[in-house]
């Protein structure tokens, strides 16, 4: 039985929103599928005319590791040609819009500006803009709810792959209505076809649709809802939990105290969230094979939980134990900036403190709902 709620590829299986006869290109990953789990490449080369695959982070069929290079080749299931847009050279993606006329992206973002399949989508809707191609976004739900927006604004000299546009970590928005957004600077020929029956304080696992993994570290709505205040410490040299089954969750390193921790976040009462002490070995990523003493993070009530807020809170913790041990992430050779502040957006959380930055996610949270207004597509529960 078809759930209630039904994302655009969902919809597209009863009507062809114009598409009908267009030479398609997809980007796409392995959540683009129907609610009975059918994948979109199939469906778009079974009734359209699918004649090229764009792929993001993790590749089409998801088999590439976080910040991996995506190169182009040939998608053995269909022989279509997929090229790589896992990157920001725009002018790269339009040598392959020739044959084409629409270009299409079917993925299941998380509701965050760290995840990287947003700065996908607003560099494709550029290159379609400069070659004078549809794009089409087939709209699915937010899994964290569309409802709560949580975090500050970037400024411009921040911004990057990893933090693409104005929008605040939590943006509750779907990728149909962040294209809107974008779209009043860019311009392209932009058609949304819309999710159909959700509503904007549902979260993934109530809308009938089941859950599958929008990339290797978010296996679940709990993780996803972490992901934008925990996804901080990847600025940090304490593991975020990446090499173990519950990433985003656990937090720690070698040089940690996991009880004292634990009880230094829970005097805090920390809406909707209880800290346990926890041990783990990560088996990749940051202090691989190696014992690490932290928490982790249980949401108990996701009504009152603030991501951004908790993950701030647990830096600090970690900060203040830590000591010497803590550190930030050092710039990379291709990077100017220190990784944290690609993730905020500023260098606030790193030289000025939480209570600083958490007063710009204050401003910039409050300002951003205003904004947004004229570009939401959903209904609140009760209609409006």
């Amino acid at each position: 039985m078809m759930p209630a709620v039904q994302n655009g590829i969902d919809r597209l299986l009863h009507e062809d929103f114009g598409l009908r006869g267009l030479r398609l290109g997809l980007i796409t990953a392995p959540t683009g599928l129907t609610a009975t789990l059918v994948s979109t490449i199939d469906i778009l080369r079974r009734d359209f005319l699918l004649t090229a695959l764009f792929s993001p982070e993790h590749g089409v069929r998801g088999d590439i590791d976080d910040g991996a290079s995506v190169d182009s080749s040939i998608d053995p299931r269909t022989g279509v040609t997929v090229y790589s847009l896992y990157s920001g050279d725009t002018a790269a993606i339009t040598y392959h819009l020739d044959d084409i006329d629409a270009l299409v992206i079917d993925i299941q973002d998380i509701g965050c500006r760290y995840y990287t399949f947003i700065s996908t989508m607003l560099g494709a809707m550029k290159a379609a803009a400069a070659a004078g191609k549809l794009f089409v976004v087939l709209d699915r739900y937010n899994p964290i709810n569309g409802v709560t927006v949580e975090g500050n604004i970037p400024t411009h000299e921040f911004l990057s792959f990893i933090g693409c546009a104005a929008i605040p970590q939590r943006h509750g928005m779907t990728m149909g209505e962040l294209a809107g957004l974008f779209n009043a600077d860019i311009g392209c020929d932009l058609r949304v076809v819309p999710v159909a029956g959700w509503r904007r304080d549902q979260y993934g696992d109530e809308t009938g649709i089941p859950w599958v993994n929008p990339s290797p570290a978010i296996p679940s709505i709990d993780t996803a809802i972490l992901y934008p205040g925990t996804c901080l410490f990847e600025g940090t040299n304490v593991s975020e939990g990446r090499g173990t089954t519950r990433p985003f969750e656990l937090i720690g390193a070698p040089w940690l105290d996991a009880e004292a921790l634990a009880e230094t976040l829970n005097v805090q009462h920390i809406p909707g969230v209880i800290f346990r002490p926890a041990y783990f070995k990560p088996w990749s990523s940051k202090y691989c094979g190696e014992y690490c003493r932290g928490v982790q993070a249980h949401v108990v009530d996701r009504t009152v939980f603030a991501a951004v807020k908790t993950g701030v809170a647990l830096i600090q913790a970690v900060r203040d134990q830590g000591g010497a041990c803590f550190a930030w992430r050092e710039p990379s050779a291709e990077q100017s900036r220190c990784f944290i502040d690609l993730l905020t957006g500023c260098d606030t959380l790193r030289v000025h403190g939480g209570e600083a930055y958490l007063a710009a996610c204050e401003k910039g949270a409050a300002l951003f709902q205003r904004l947004r207004t004229r570009y939401l597509l959903y209904h609140y529960g009760d209609g409006t």
